[in-house]
Formats: C-alpha cells, structure tokens, sequence
C-alpha cells in the first residue's frame, strides 16, 4: 500500500533548480534513508511533502487518515510549559477521547434505558482504545522515551523556554516518537545527540513497525537502521534496494558502465564525423556521407554529469604559541547553578582533545568559559602566550540577510572580490551558492560558509563545537583530513567517534568532573 506518491515534481529557486520532474512512492513499513550532497534539496524535498512548501509544479498525495510525523527544529516552544508537559502533547489526541468519554459518563444519569445501551457501547469502545494505545500507562512511556533520549537530564519539569536550540531539538523528537504516527519523517534526527542516545535511536528505528524517511550523514547510524536508500543528485531522486554500502557499490557500477559507454560512443562520432568531412564532397561516397550524418543526427548523445565542486578545507598556521595554550585553576562552570566540579585543566601546544560525554554535563559551557564568552561561577582560565583561536560556534543565527559574498567580505574586508569568491569555493559552494542569502542554503552549506571563515584566519588552537552537524562525507572526510594535517592544538566536540577517533590525542571525558548525576 502506498503511503506516499509525488508525480513529475519540479520545484527551484530563482533560476537555481532543485528538482525536475521527480517522482517517488513510500509503501507501508519501508525504512528509507535519504541522501545526496549538501544543497541537492533534501530538506526542501521534507518541506515540501509536508505542504511546508509548494511546489513549482507536481502533484503531492498522501493516503487517507496517515498519520504523519515531521521533526522539525524550527518549531516554537510555549513559555511555561515543562519538558513533561510537551512530552504529553504527543498523546493529545487520547486526552481528547478520555474527554469525550467522561462527558458521556456524565450523560448517562440523563438518558433512558435504550439510549444508556447505546452510550455504554460508545465509552466501551473508546475504553477499548485508550488500553490499546497504552493510556493508562501514559507516563511511564514518557519516562522510558525521556531516559532513553537524555531528556532526564535537565530535569523534566524545566521549562522549555530554558533550553538550548540542541536540547529543544531533542525535546521534540521525543514528542515525535511518543506520537508513534504512520510515518516518521527524520531531518538529521542525529545532530544533538551523544554515543548513548543515538544508540538508543537506532535500536528504537530498528524495530519501527511503521514507515520512516530519514535523512542523515551519520552512515553507521545510517546503515543500521534503512533497507532502500533514495539518493539525490542533479535535481533526481533514485532507488536503491539496500543500505548506504549497496548504494556506494551500485552507485559506482553504474557510473563506470556511464563512462564507459560515454567513451564508446565519443570515439564513434569522432569515426562518423571524419567520414562525413572527408567524403560529403565526393560524388561517389556523399550518399554514405549523408547516411552517417543521418545517423549523427539521430543518435541520443550520452552526457556525463558535471563534476560538483570539492571542498578543500586547509587552515591557516599562525605562530608557534608558548607551551601551555591554557590552564583552570578551580573553575566552576555554568549559569544559575554549578555544571561541573573544581577543575584544574592545562592544554599544551600540540595537544588535539576531543570533549565526550553525554548530552547536558556541559560541554559546550566548558568551552565558552575557557574562550571568556560567558563567566564561570567560580575560579579562573590564564591563557598561554600568543595564542590565535579559531572558533566554531554549534548553533549560529539562522536568519542571515547577507549573501555568502557579503558574508567572507565582512569578515575579510581586504580580500578582493575573486579571492573571496575563491574562498568559498574552495569549500565547495559554486556561484550560485555565493550569490545567495545565506539564510536560503542548507544547513551543510551554511556550515561550510562558517569554515570559510575559519580556514582563512591564521589560528594555531582551533575550538569546534560539533564542526560535522549538517556536513555530507565528503565534506565531513575532508574536514577530518585537514584536521589530522593541521600542525595546531585542537579542542572538538563531537556525538561522532568515527570522525574525531584518528584525529586526537587525548580524550576529556566531561561525565568525570560533571556535578550531574548519571
């Protein structure tokens, strides 16, 4: 049974086109993984399954009474209403029944005997599905999903409007798996959650009953949990039957018999444009000549897809700093209450650490009191001599009205207008990406505009704050590559063991000197 059917959607902005007469079907059950590169329009394809967005052209339909389910980061959170609070909003529609029957209840004292039969059948079967969808075991589900996704940690009756955009994220996505709907549409489901709970998500998507569409460029949560793999790529979505891995190997076979038959066919129009110049003029041979051009002109010129620009990402060495890039006596950090215990840190030149640990303990904290862009409670951060930070932000505004132009020239104001232009596409945005406002690209594409930023400032202690969110792999391996070449310190966090393994030398792990309770 098809859930889901899209028809010859074609859909773009400005004259920059994303799709071109696609179609695509999600039958009942199906665990899909939707990839492509940063920018190939998975995200516009969500937004636009989900009548977030109208299409240029193409139909949209979906079976009647499917439940679907969107993870949406942007949604607003209510002022006043705790963790719990919105966790019970997935289960609105039970309340709405529970309602429903306590408002016949009350009608029975009213009615007489036949009407009582009739009203007494209607709260049975409205009983019936409450049990069925586990009502009166309500809280306990909200507490098993919370655990399960680090949610208990910042207490479940903190108020949302408390919380940070990775913590709000995760709040939603806890609503979105207690709501249990036909279809669960996934955007990245990964990006603000650590080791633990990503492999709580995954056994939870692994033994989905319903449908699912994810898009993520984490590729061992990926592999793990899809059996169809649609891929995106010049303004077409293909199906492969099996993982990420199938897809690579199927992907690859195909571009190689593109290839080869490309190269067949070149050398036979050469063959067939020799004969026709050498041979139209002749009175003799002109009718072959006019044969093979006939052919010439009859046949479909195979046309292979334009290289996609590669991002180079190699960052900037600026002079050897002292020994020690810092060091914490006593700090205590955190906002209205303590997140960690005394610390005594020291950083030394040349040291790459990655920050671990789960979700909440403070991480992201840790590193603005060591850069000094908020206080610590308590204790103090010196920093070594000649230090030059590059720091990259986990969260940044999403509301950018400048183009990428403006954006690196603000930042790099002597830069020529080619340098900058040079810049940015050496991170692997072409021209149109560069013409755009920044706040119409995609979230890997406006990461790659903040590491313009970074690679093109002399640093020799680089700060990451989930550098990978949003990236695609190839920008996430050569991210990793620039990383492991790069001669400076490195402080990172990051929910991906696979990316950060091979590139430090030490690991913190924050759940050591974290006041929160595990």
């Amino acid at each position: 049974m098809s859930l889901l059917t899209v028809e010859n959607l074609s859909h773009g902005f400005g004259d920059r086109v994303i799709f071109e007469d696609v179609s695509f079907r999600l039958l009942q059950g199906e665990h899909i993984g939707l990839i492509g590169a940063n920018g190939e329009g998975k995200s516009t394809f969500m937004n636009i399954i989900t009548r977030k967005l109208e299409p240029d052209a193409g139909t949209v339909s979906w079976s009647k009474r499917v439940r679907v389910g969107y993870l949406d980061q942007h949604v607003e959170l209510k002022q006043g209403m705790s963790i719990r609070d919105v966790l019970r909003t997935a289960f609105q529609y039970l309340y709405d029944k529970e309602a429903e029957m306590n408002a016949l209840f009350a009608k029975m004292a009213e009615v007489d005997a036949d009407e009582l039969e009739v009203l007494l059948e209607e709260t049975g079967q409205i009983q019936d599905d409450l049990s069925h969808n586990d009502f009166y075991i309500l809280d306990s589900k909200v507490e098993e999903v919370a655990n399960g996704l680090g949610l208990d940690e910042f207490g479940l009756d903190r108020d949302v409007h408390d919380l940070s955009g990775g913590q709000r994220t995760k709040v939603l996505l806890g609503k979105l798996l207690l709501e249990k709907p036909d279809i669960l549409l996934l955007d990245e489901p990964t990006n603000y959650l650590d080791v633990e709970h990503i492999n709580w998500l995954r056994n939870y998507l692994q033994n989905y009953a319903n449908a699912f569409i994810l898009i993520s460029h984490d590729i061992p949560f990926l592999n793990s949990v899809v059996q169809l793999i649609y891929h995106m790529e010049n303004q077409e979505i293909t199906r492969y039957a099996g993982d990420y891995n199938e897809f690579l190997r199927v992907h690859e076979m195909k571009k190689q018999q593109l290839e080869a038959a490309f190269k067949k066919q070149q050398k036979e129009i050469a063959h067939l444009k020799d004969f026709v110049a050498r041979n139209k003029a002749n009175a003799a041979t002109s009718k072959m000549a006019m044969s093979r051009q006939k052919k010439l002109d009859k046949m479909e010129v195979i046309e292979l897809d334009a290289e996609k620009p590669k991002p180079q990402f190699n960052f900037k060495q600026a002079r050897t700093p002292g020994r020690f890039l810092f060091q914490t006596k006593g700090l205590v950090i955190g906002y209205d209450e303590a997140l960690s215990k005394e610390l005594d840190l020291t950083m030394e030149r040349g040291q790459k650490i990655a920050l671990s640990g789960a979700n909440g303990i403070g991480k992201t904290t840790l590193l603005k009191s060591i850069l000094g862009e908020i206080p610590a409670l308590s204790g103090s951060v010196e920093h070594g001599e000649h230090l030059e930070i590059g720091y990259f932000e986990q969260e940044a505004k999403e509301d950018n009205n400048r183009t990428c132009l403006e954006e690196i020239w603000e930042a790099f104001p002597h830069f020529t207008q080619y340098e900058v232009r040079a810049a940015l596409a050496r991170c692997g945005l072409t021209t149109k990406h560069i013409e755009s406002k920044v706040k119409v690209l995609s979230g890997g594409e406006r990461a790659k505009v903040r590491l313009c930023k970074l690679i093109n400032r002399e640093t020799n202690l680089l700060v990451l704050d989930e550098p990978t969110n949003h990236l695609d792999k190839e920008a996430k391996d050569e991210l990793k590559r620039a990383l492991i070449e790069y001669n400076g310190s490195v402080l990172l966090i990051s929910h991906e063991p696979d990316f950060y393994e091979s590139v430090v030398t030490d690991v913190w792990n924050g759940e050591s000197w974290t006041t929160k309770v595990f």
